[in-house]
C-alpha cells in the first residue's frame, strides 16, 4: 500500500488523469460484465422456474387421471397400457424436476407407496467386491477391515434372474480412526434395484420387440420374479429422461449432413383425460443413404402439420429426400432442395398396371427399371464416379422417359387413372431427377421407409401411444435402438453398456456413446 502511494506521488497531473480514466473504464467494463452475468443468471432462473411450474402442473394432471379416473370406456388391455403410460410419465416428470432443482418437493402420491420387498433368497447371486485402491491410511498406518455394506441389484439375462451383491468393505485406521470405504457405483436409477442389464432388457422388449409392460410382467413372473408393471413403468420413464441427451446429440449429428431422408407414419394416440384416441404421427429422419452416418431419429408429434418438420429441421439447408407431402413445401421455399422418390413414381404406374394391365403403365415401369439397373451398378462407387455414370447413362434414359410421358399425356383424358399417374411424375420431374445432378443423392426414399417399417409393424402390438410424452419417449428410445441395429450392434448389449456408463460420462464426451461411435467397455 505504501509503495503504491509513493508511486502515485511520482506521477504528474496528466499521468494521474490518464490513470483515473483507465480505472473508470475498467470499472465500467466490470460493471457491464457483472450486469450481463446477473441478467444471464436471472434468465436461467426464470427458465427453470417456468419449466418447473409447467412440469408440476403436468404432474398434478397425470396423478389426477391415474388416481381419480373412470375406466368404463376402456377394455382390459387398454387400461393396462394406460396405467403403464401414466406411471412412466409420472416417473419421467419427477426425474426432470429432480434434475432442474433437487430442492423441489414433490407432492405425495394419493396412495401409500409399498415398501420394497427383499429379493428372493433362491435367486442365484454374484458377489461384486468394491474395495479401496489402497489400504494404507494417509497417516501411514495399515488399515484394518472392520465390516462391510451389501446392496443387492437385480440383473436379468433372457430367461434368468440373478442378484448382484455389491460388497463394500469398511476399512479403519486404529491410529487416527479414519474410516475408508469404496464409493457406491453410480447407477441410472439412484438407490434402485435394477442393473443396467435389466433396464436394457425392459427397454428393448418394449420398444424393439413391442411387448407392453403388462406382458413383460408375466414373462418375468415365469422366470422367477414378478415385478409390478408400475415399477417397470417407472424405470422406463426415468430411462427415457436419462437417454434424451444422447438422442439430442444424435439429432445434431444427422443435421450436420447435407443429404437427409424424411418420412412419416400415423400412430393412434390416447388422450388420457378424454379416453379417446386421435391420429398422431411418428416422423423419421436419417442421413442420406450414401452418407457415412448410419443413424435415424424419430420425432413423435400430435399431427402431420408441416410445422413439425420445420421445427425439427430448424435452420438446416440441404437436399431433403421425401415424398410429395405438402408439409415439406414451406421448407423448399426457404432454401431446402427437394429431392423426389422415384420409387413413389414407379408405384403409381405399377399399381395401375396391376389393376388394369395398362400398356402405358407397363412401359413406364420398364423405363424406371432401366434407371434402377444403373443404380445397382453404381451404389458402391464414390459420389463423383456415381455422378459420372449417371450423366452418361441415366440422364439420356430419364430424358427419353420424360419426352415419352409428355407425348402420351397429350393423348390421355384428364382425370383418368393413367393421367393421374403421368401427372404425378411430370409435376415433380425436377425433384425426381435431382439425383442426376448430385452423386451423393439416392434415387429414392427407400432408405428411410426401411427405417420406419419396424414401427409400422409394431403398431399392431401396442395399439396406441398412451400420451404425447409417452410417444416422444418411445421415439427417443427407438431412435437409439434402430441406430444401433444399423451399425451392426445388438441393441440389448448397446443399451446395457450405455446405461452402465451414462451416469459417469462427461457431457462433453456424450457423443462417444452414440451408436455409430460406440465401442463396448473392456471387460
Amino acid at each position: 500500500m505504501v509503495q503504491a502511494q509513493e508511486s502515485l506521488l511520482d506521477l504528474n497531473a496528466e499521468q494521474l488523469r490518464e490513470l483515473a480514466a483507465a480505472l473508470i473504464t475498467r470499472i465500467n467494463e466490470q460493471s457491464q460484465q457483472h450486469a450481463v452475468a446477473i441478467a444471464a443468471k436471472d434468465s436461467d432462473i426464470q427458465y427453470r422456474q417456468t419449466k418447473i411450474d409447467k412440469l408440476t402442473h403436468e404432474l398434478a394432471t397425470l396423478k389426477r387421471w391415474k388416481f381419480g379416473r373412470s375406466s368404463e370406456l376402456l377394455n382390459t388391455a387398454q387400461i393396462s397400457l394406460l396405467d403403464e403410460t401414466l406411471d412412466a410419465d409420472i416417473a419421467a416428470i419427477e426425474e426432470e424436476l429432480k434434475e432442474l432443482s433437487p430442492t423441489v418437493k414433490l407432492e405425495a402420491a394419493p396412495r401409500q407407496q409399498p415398501k420394497r420387498a427383499a429379493l428372493p433368497a433362491g435367486l442365484p447371486r454374484v458377489a461384486i467386491h468394491h474395495e479401496p485402491d489402497s489400504t494404507t491410511c494417509g497417516c501411514g498406518c495399515q488399515l484394518k477391515r472392520i465390516g462391510q455394506d451389501v446392496s443387492e441389484k437385480l440383473d436379468y439375462t433372457p430367461g434368468v434372474f440373478t442378484v448382484e451383491e455389491h460388497i463394500r468393505g469398511k476399512w479403519v485406521c486404529d491410529e487416527c480412526e479414519t474410516l475408508i470405504q469404496a464409493p457406491v457405483p453410480a447407477q441410472i436409477i439412484d438407490k434402485g434395484i435394477p442393473t443396467a442389464g435389466l433396464l436394457a432388457q425392459v427397454l428393448v422388449a418394449k420398444y424393439s420387440d413391442h411387448l407392453p409392460l403388462y406382458r413383460q410382467e408375466r414373462i418375468f413372473g415365469r422366470a422367477g420374479l414378478e415385478i409390478p408393471r408400475s415399477t417397470l413403468a417407472q424405470w422406463v420413464g426415468i430411462c427415457g429422461v436419462q437417454l434424451q441427451p444422447l438422442v439430442d446429440a444424435l439429432k445434431e449429428e444427422i443435421l450436420s449432413h447435407s443429404v437427409l431422408h424424411a418420412d412419416e407414419t400415423p400412430v393412434e394416440m390416447l388422450k388420457p383425460g378424454t379416453k379417446k384416441t386421435h391420429r398422431a404421427y411418428l416422423w423419421a429422419y436419417a442421413a442420406g443413404a450414401f452418407e457415412d452416418l448410419k443413424a435415424v431419429v424419430y420425432d413423435f408429434c400430435e399431427s402431420r402439420a408441416g410445422e413439425h418438420a420445420r421445427t425439427f429441421l430448424g435452420k438446416w439447408k440441404g437436399s431433403l429426400v421425401c415424398d410429395d407431402y405438402a408439409g415439406y413445401k414451406q421448407g423448399f421455399i426457404s432454401g431446402i432442395t427437394e429431392a423426389g422418390c422415384m420409387a413413389h413414381s414407379r408405384r403409381k404406374f405399377f399399381d395401375l398396371h396391376v389393376s388394369s394391365q395398362s400398356q402405358i403403365a407397363g412401359q413406364a415401369c420398364a423405363y424406371i427399371s432401366q434407371l434402377y439397373d444403373v443404380e445397382r451398378e453404381v451404389k458402391n462407387l464414390s459420389a463423383d464416379e456415381r455422378l459420372q455414370v449417371r450423366q452418361a447413362r441415366s440422364k439420356p434414359l430419364a430424358e427419353a422417359f420424360h419426352a415419352w410421358m409428355l407425348l402420351h399425356r397429350q393423348k390421355i383424358t384428364d382425370g383418368s387413372a393413367t393421367a393421374k399417374a403421368l401427372d404425378y411424375s411430370l409435376k415433380r420431374w425436377g425433384a425426381l431427377t435431382q439425383f442426376l445432378e448430385n452423386g451423393q443423392l439416392p434415387i429414392d426414399n427407400n432408405w428411410i421407409e426401411n427405417q420406419i417399417r419396424p414401427i409400422a409393424i409394431g403398431r399392431s402390438n401396442w395399439m396406441f401411444a398412451g400420451s404425447l410424452r409417452a410417444g416422444q419417449r418411445a421415439a427417443a428410445v427407438m431412435s437409439l435402438i434402430q441406430s444401433a441395429k444399423l451399425n451392426g450392434h445388438d441393441p440389448y448389449a448397446y443399451l446395457k453398456d450405455v446405461l452402465a456408463r451414462l451416469p459417469t460420462q462427461k457431457n462433453s464426451q456424450i457423443d462417444q456413446l452414440l451408436p455409430h461411435r460406440w465401442q463396448p467397455s473392456p471387460l
